[in-house]
């Protein structure tokens, strides 16, 4: 276990899970299985990184290490309505939901020692926790000792709150959509829209005013607007009950995020690095960083980063579709209790 590595959020019932769309249809599906700081430049390193959790052995092998990104001009191509033009398909490129503070380590207290990491732990991707240094989230008491709760529960759910969201069908919530299969951005004018395996998105670029407190959704409401090549996203009305991932880790509904999206000059990768600032959970903000790549039609799709179907057109051009992924509920890879 990471000692503290884990938060649990207080898991309310799951049964009546609402996605909170906002609009356009949801692709609400699921498969089975420094403030303002960039984290230190690394080389990048397409290495042998762990592949547990993925459903296909030709999924890309993850990196141990990323690019630190700069915020900066833009200088690559518009939208009709003049913001950078960011759409297409992209995934993170270090790890699954398993585990937040040890990306490539493993579920924390997996009963199978043979899906857990193996060798040192600096031989692994760094924390998605970039600050504080340590990597490590600064939980309040009472929630740490809910984190370490879920960690052991999930393994043998015998109360609700062990069985993570995911398992429902519910939206996977911020940040863990970024780490559970690969996305695509799509963009309007005033407007960018996520579409997850776990839900969707919609980025309001039109100064429009958040949501009433009252209004609480999975993945939160959000506003941006763009600062050169980083979008900038204040995230709020969280519904208090999505999970960072098997590793248990969580916001209250009074949490607030202000994330960037910072986008390299080749447009081919970009940094999200985000700041929490929930002092209800954490005794201080803590910023969260996931590189991510791109993905095009010159890739093979991989069931996982690349879900993509390439369909060619008439008139020669290639299209990638993204499927709806039908979730179904009790789906044990999700996190009914590990696999013995």
């Amino acid at each position: 276990m990471q000692t503290n590595s884990s938060i649990k959020h207080p898991l309310a019932s799951l049964s009546n899970v609402v996605a909170g769309c906002l609009l356009l249809t949801p692709l609400l599906g699921i498969s089975a299985d420094q403030p303002a700081k960039t984290p230190p430049a690394k080389s990048v390193a397409a290495t042998a990184g762990s592949t547990q959790g993925t459903p296909n052995p030709e999924v890309a092998r993850w990196e141990k290490e990323f690019p630190a990104i700069a915020s900066g001009r833009w200088t690559g191509a518009r939208t009709a309505d003049g913001q950078p033009d960011i759409s297409g398909h992209w995934s993170n490129t270090i790890a699954n939901h398993n585990n937040f503070t040890d990306p490539q380590g493993g579920i924390p207290h997996d009963p199978n020692p043979n899906r857990l990491a193996k060798g040192p732990r600096n031989e692994r991707a760094p924390s998605r926790v970039s600050d504080p240094a340590d990597g490590q989230l600064p939980l309040r008491p009472w929630a740490l000792e809910k984190v370490k709760e879920f960690q052991i529960g999930f393994h043998d759910p015998k109360k609700p709150e062990y069985i993570e969201p995911l398992a429902r069908c519910a939206p996977g919530g911020v940040p863990k959509t970024f780490t559970w299969h690969g996305f695509e951005i799509s963009q309007y004018p005033g407007y960018v829209l996520f579409q997850f395996n776990s839900g969707t998105r919609i980025i309001h670029l039109d100064n429009k005013p958040h949501l009433p407190d009252n209004i609480k959704l999975w993945n939160g409401d959000s506003r941006g607007h763009w600062e050169g090549n980083t979008l900038v996203v204040d995230v709020s009305n969280h519904n208090g009950k999505a999970l960072f991932g098997r590793s248990g880790e969580f916001v209250s509904e009074n949490a607030k995020i202000q994330e960037r999206y910072i986008f390299d000059k080749d447009n081919k990768r970009f940094n999200y690095v985000a700041t929490f600032d929930d002092p209800e959970v954490y005794t201080r903000p803590f910023t969260v960083t996931i590189p991510a790549k791109r993905w095009t039609a010159a890739d093979k799709t991989n069931g996982w980063q690349f879900e993509a179907t390439i369909a060619n057109h008439p008139q020669g051009k290639v299209f990638l579709d993204r499927e709806e992924r039908i979730c179904t509920e009790n789906n044990g890879g999700f996190g009914l209790g590990a696999r013995r």
